[in-house]
């Protein structure tokens, strides 16, 4: 028997307005705000329009929020996080040319008209030096630039020193240059290599960070020379403070991790993935670490499985558990250290390089959920991340970007754990809580991204809800909020109406319900960094601390699947109307 819905009127918003916005011609968007007392809806249903700040949650933990104020002092503006929209992968092309510029004016214009506050962009190595080592062509991305500026937005810039195609939602292929793929060809060994020695030609292998192999050039210091043009040659941008944040890329997909998942070698979701230590570089590394522990005749792990299998499948996650083998900790320990001070010595070069500017520096962190809920967190640990029960592998990332003044960009945080299937044992939103707690742990400012494109209700209220946690406070600033959400990615398909009047409420949603504000993205000169934390110090933030609490629900909702039948309805009462 089928089940009947029905409505009281005394559940119907006493208020309710309707209006015609004037960008948006010939439709009828509508907000409805919730007035009533008790007996109402339990949700308020936002289409358009702004609403009262709702007062603060209660919170059961002492959080930094010294960095979490306004400049102005404005207390509603200290909720406020600044929303990014990340650029299209193509929109400067492998042949460095800038093809689509009147249509993308004309995005960029929506965009502003929808107060978003700036836009993140990749400046591709393989683009830029494309031509021969030291040979930089910076003019398709000055016009990029010009154009954003022009539009009145602010840029987040990556320093992009890897192989766009390869990762999830990737659908251009812009490889790194071609003098440095001539290199690999006579010595292979650059890059990061599996246990089957196959190679992946999307980010040098971090073994090769320090050795003179480039035309006499080591890896960091064509990363450090790269960033130095950047700086000369955007000086103005960055004069003008309208760049105000450089990322310095880190790894495949722009990440501080190694590509232990690669879909062009057959990865699938959600396989645990590879280490990817077998270059001889990285081995010779390993065996000189062991040696000097006194252990010669250990060697890299063998019994690790490959991309697609399950953690009980092998012997090194599974059932012979050799991760927690004195063996097993020491090679994670060795493979995950080498990852911090990878990052650490790139940022160190950034920090450098921009010193003055007024820019903040960040690193990307991948937010790896699949397997979280396993004993062995297996994919997290083919990746770098070193990450248990009993031991935390993000906080010491966290204090590394703290002697740099550094934020962390950690992705997933539109997911949900009912949206992954329950073979994955994945766990994003504790995933989310755990690296973010340790970011505010540390007193770094932390920023985010959404994994996959979403236009739905849901992912954005998942976000809204790990921007503020605690939700938002009208006598000052929230227990915990981001310094910066960054969505992914400017499309035509987020720019359809139905689509992105929810993404213009979920901005709203974003800024607290206050009006674009150009200060809260102001950023002071960066500052050189701090002296080298010594990696025992660095160790000491592995210990496990408790999460802080979050709501079950932001309470800065866009709406839920009620709004999306009442959207329905709305839209075909407009389309009488019109």
């Amino acid at each position: 028997m089928a089940s009947i819905v029905t409505f009281k009127l005394s559940s119907l918003p006493k208020k309710m307005s309707f209006h015609k916005p004037a960008d948006l011609p010939g439709t009828t968007p509508i907000n409805t705000e919730q007035t009533s007392g008790n007996g109402g809806f339990k949700q308020n249903i936002q289409f358009s329009s702004r609403r009262l700040v709702k007062g603060p949650q209660s919170v059961t933990t002492d959080a930094p929020t010294e960095k979490m104020a306004s400049k102005s002092g404005n207390t509603e503006l200290s909720n406020y996080v600044p929303l990014y929209v990340m650029l299209q992968l193509g929109v400067v092309t492998r042949e460095n040319e800038f093809p689509d510029q009147g249509k993308l004016e004309k995005q960029l214009i929506e965009l502003k008209s929808a107060e978003v506050d700036g836009v993140m962009v990749d400046v591709w190595w393989g683009i830029v030096e494309a031509k021969g080592p030291k040979q930089y062509d910076w003019s398709s991305y000055r016009k990029l630039f010009q154009l954003v500026q022009n539009c009145g937005l602010k840029i987040q810039a990556i320093m992009s020193f890897h192989q766009c195609g390869g990762n999830i939602g990737d659908a251009v292929y812009i490889p790194i240059p071609h003098w440095i793929l001539a290199i690999g060809e006579k010595d292979p060994d650059i890059f990061y290599t599996n246990r089957s020695g196959t190679r992946n030609q999307e980010y040098l292998s971090l073994g090769v960070d320090n050795l003179p192999l480039f035309g006499g050039r080591t890896a960091v210091e064509i990363y450090s020379d790269y960033m130095k043009s950047f700086r000369e040659n955007m000086s103005d941008f960055l004069e003008a403070e309208t760049i105000v944040d450089i990322e310095a890329g880190l790894g495949p997909a722009g990440e501080l991790r190694y590509p232990s998942y690669p879909e062009t070698q057959g990865w699938k979701f959600p396989g645990i993935g590879e280490f990817q230590c077998y270059d001889k570089y990285l081995r010779q590394d390993f065996k000189e670490a062991a040696t000097k522990a006194g252990h010669p005749e250990w060697d890299l792990p063998d019994d690790a499985g490959t991309y697609n299998d399950t953690p009980e499948k092998t012997g090194f996650f599974g059932p012979d558990r050799t991760y927690q083998t004195e063996k097993g900790k020491f090679f994670l320990t060795w493979y995950s250290n080498k990852l911090l001070e990878h990052g650490d010595q790139i940022l160190e070069e950034a920090n450098k390089t921009f010193l003055g500017c007024k820019v903040k520096l960040s690193a990307k962190v991948s937010g790896i959920h699949w397997w979280y809920k396993d004993e062995s967190h297996a994919c997290e640990l083919t990746s770098g991340y070193y990450n248990l029960i009993d031991r935390d592998g993000y906080r010491p990332i966290s204090r590394m970007l703290s002697r740099h003044y550094g934020t962390l960009n950690f992705t997933c945080l539109e997911m949900r754990n009912t949206e992954q299937p329950a073979k994955a044992k994945s766990g994003p939103q504790e995933l989310v809580q755990q690296v973010l707690s340790g970011g505010w742990t540390e007193n770094i400012d932390l920023a985010g991204e959404n994994a996959l494109s979403r236009y739905d209700r849901a992912g954005y209220n998942q976000i809204l809800l790990n921007a503020r946690p605690n939700g938002v406070n009208k006598n000052g600033p929230p227990k915990l909020k981001m310094a910066g959400v960054t969505y992914l990615r400017l499309s035509d398909k987020l720019l359809e109406w139905k689509n992105f009047r929810i993404f213009k409420t979920f901005i709203e949603k974003m800024h607290a319900d206050q009006n674009y504000s150009p200060e809260v993205t102001d950023v002071a000169p960066l500052q050189r960094s701090k002296p080298k934390i010594p990696i025992d110090e660095l160790l000491e933030a592995t210990k496990p601390i408790k999460p802080f609490p979050w709501d079950e629900e932001t309470d800065m909702s866009v709406g839920s699947t009620l709004a999306d039948y009442l959207d329905k309805f709305f839209d075909f009462f407009s389309n009488i109307l019109n």
